[in-house]
């Protein structure tokens, strides 16, 4: 083999790795931003309002207020506790019968409602305070029910790390986009240089720019698309890996199928993409430098 061809191989080969590379570093983020938003909402939905009910309630009235409150917009789940549950509950926690210890049951009977994450904004926190009042004054609102009460901290600072991460992760996949251009670029670049005289060639019978630019761009499809798919195989191992040393994740649930579809199609898309603006700009450059 030809030292020529040796060059050309390693200017494919190098460009190949550095797609790959950057295209599993973004598939990366994306799961680890798809992964934070999953958990972030099961968390939301794990969050309990309590509701405050009447003490005299009876068993009728309180099945009633139960229905009333599952039919509100949005409502996950709704648990209704007796006051006799409640000492049970709480007897359990102290591992004391304090119902005994001081002769009656000071306890109220509740409702524990979970609402949908969809429900609870992840913008800003004065909306998210806005709908959550919204939801307690209509609950208030109800008969039998003394108030509404939840730990308010909690849902603000969970929404907060998953905004904190979210714009990490997106000035992250901005400088690896700008990183992955460079090292594009600068590879097609020795490419370039590599069949400079086949270019001056070219140029001195008169080819135009897009007819010496054409295999370059052609070939940067290809490499684009081989270098994502080499990606995903990796990200694919990785998560396989991660999923078997750390089971609780459970990473392979077919819930997550879909959405590691759509972030394969993303890798793919943007591999192509930035592999061929990378040489398009790299072409150009060059062109333009010597003619």
């Amino acid at each position: 083999m030809s030292r020529s061809k040796v060059n050309l191989w390693e200017t494919h080969s190098s460009t190949i790795l550095s797609i790959t590379l950057v295209m599993f570093l973004l598939g990366l983020c994306l799961m680890v931003e798809y992964h934070t938003y999953r958990a972030t909402h099961d968390m939301q939905e794990r969050i309990t309002f309590k509701v405050d009910v009447a003490q005299d309630i009876s068993d009728g009235a309180a099945q009633i207020l139960k229905t009333q409150i599952e039919a509100i917009e949005n409502v996950k789940h709704v648990d209704y506790i007796s006051r006799d549950e409640a000492a049970e509950i709480f007897s359990e926690d102290l591992n004391e019968d304090f119902v005994g210890f001081i002769g009656y049951n000071p306890l109220y009977p509740s409702m524990m409602v979970n609402l949908r994450a969809e429900y609870i904004p992840d913008a800003r926190q004065d909306a998210r305070a806005q709908t959550i009042a919204k939801f307690s004054d209509e609950v208030s609102k109800l008969e039998n029910v003394i108030g509404v009460t939840y730990q308010e901290n909690i849902v603000n600072e969970l929404n907060d790390v998953f905004y904190k991460v979210t714009w990490f992760l997106i000035v992250f996949i901005a400088l690896l986009v700008l990183v992955s251009i460079l090292m594009i670029s600068s590879t097609i670049s020795i490419a370039l240089f590599g069949q400079r005289d086949t270019i001056r060639t070219m140029q001195l019978v008169g080819a135009k720019s897009g007819f010496i630019a054409h295999p370059f761009l052609a070939r940067s499809i290809w490499y684009g698309l081989l270098g994502s798919i080499f990606a995903i195989v990796v990200l694919a191992l990785a998560t396989g890996i991660f999923n078997q040393s750390l089971s609780g994740l459970d990473l392979l649930n077919v819930t997550h199928m879909s959405w590691y579809a759509g972030i394969a199609i993303i890798i793919i898309f943007l591999g192509i993409l930035l592999s061929y603006l990378s040489t398009l700009f790299a072409v150009r450059r060059y062109l333009r430098n010597n003619r």
